[in-house]
């Protein structure tokens, strides 16, 4: 009896001492620049608060008619590839002038409603899930098109079908109010992470499926509150940072940067919103290097005789607000 108590006693203190390494970190905000930056916490626990902060961008110039439906951005092939969101099949890439360098058609498929461009080590993605019109496509799919036979112009494509594991009527809803359109997504490895843009509440969703072709459930994961349409995305996974691009229903259009975040749960780190100079210009693009420099575009909006807004690209540098973060 006495041993049999020894060795109970024993593993009680393991455990006693593994709860102590496990939670005797201090945790806090960890981003000097936020209001309530605590230099002693040692893991961050998502608290950051920021003031208010409007930027301006560095440069902007003025597209070719040609992508005046500009709708996502990546950086691929020492190029910024571009993509209008209906009809064209073309996939436009641009120097950091904006200027076209190179064009690839892609004549086996339909544009339905592209609204984003996404990628991997080896493969591009497209986002074929526009939803705003009605609310009630059944047709929801993602374009997997592998990089080495792109360049050479004979693209193996892949679908990647899906449909949303919350959304219980089909039943047509009047433009611009469904909570099941998506216009940003990300690709982690064997999944694919969508940001929905809900139009009712101006938050954000975040729904995984898997990155595989065939038909799946995007499965509901969290919601973010952005304040804003979220419209596109960006994601440097060995730096654990995501930038959104979006804009109000006023006009007014953001950055919303996620970081230093655990694995992929991309809400439990720093959530910081940052306004842009460019009232009413319809953001869908955004695309990065190196984390702290980024180009977004925006498509034409054209309201005569208020709004004359052409389709362009804009350069901002934010070493200043991430170099602390991307150098720690």
């Amino acid at each position: 009896m006495k041993i049999h108590n020894f060795k109970k006693n024993k593993s009680i203190l393991f455990l006693l001492f593994l709860f102590n390494v496990s939670y005797g970190q201090l945790s806090g905000c960890r981003d000097s620049l936020s209001k309530n930056y605590n230099a002693k916490a040692e893991v961050n626990d998502g608290s950051c608060v920021y003031k208010s902060l409007k930027i301006k961008p560095e440069y902007s110039i003025i597209l070719s008619d040609s992508v005046k439906g500009t709708s996502g951005l990546i950086t691929f092939d020492n190029l910024l590839w571009t993509h209008n969101d209906d009809h064209d099949t073309t996939l436009y890439g641009l120097d950091s002038l904006g200027k076209i360098r190179k064009k690839i058609i892609l004549s086996t498929l339909t544009n339905n409603n592209w609204e984003e461009i996404s990628q991997d080590d080896t493969h591009l993605y497209i986002g074929d899930f526009g939803n705003n019109n009605s609310g009630n496509r059944t047709d929801l799919q993602i374009l997997k098109i592998e990089k080495k036979s792109l360049l050479t112009e004979n693209p193996i494509i892949e679908r990647i079908s899906y449909s949303y594991s919350d959304q219980r009527n089909f039943s047509a809803q009047k433009p611009n109010t469904t909570n099941f359109d998506c216009e940003a997504f990300v690709v982690s490895k064997d999944s694919i992470y969508l940001f929905t843009k809900q139009w009712k509440s101006s938050q954000t969703n975040i729904y995984v499926l898997p990155n595989l072709p065939g038909n799946h459930i995007a499965q509901f994961k969290n919601t973010l509150n952005t304040k804003g349409l979220v419209t596109g995305a960006c994601y440097l996974e060995d730096k654990k940072i995501i930038a959104l691009c979006g804009y109000s229903k006023t006009g007014k259009t953001f950055l919303y940067l996620l970081y230093d975040f655990k694995n992929n749960d991309f809400t439990s780190g720093n959530k910081r919103k940052i306004n842009l100079k460019l009232p009413f210009h319809q953001v869908e693009g955004i695309t990065t290097k190196d984390g702290s420099h980024y180009f977004i575009t925006n498509e034409s909006l054209i309201r005569k005789p208020i709004l004359n807004v052409p389709q362009q690209i804009h350069y901002f540098d934010l070493s200043s607000l991430l170099n602390f973060y991307l150098n720690k």
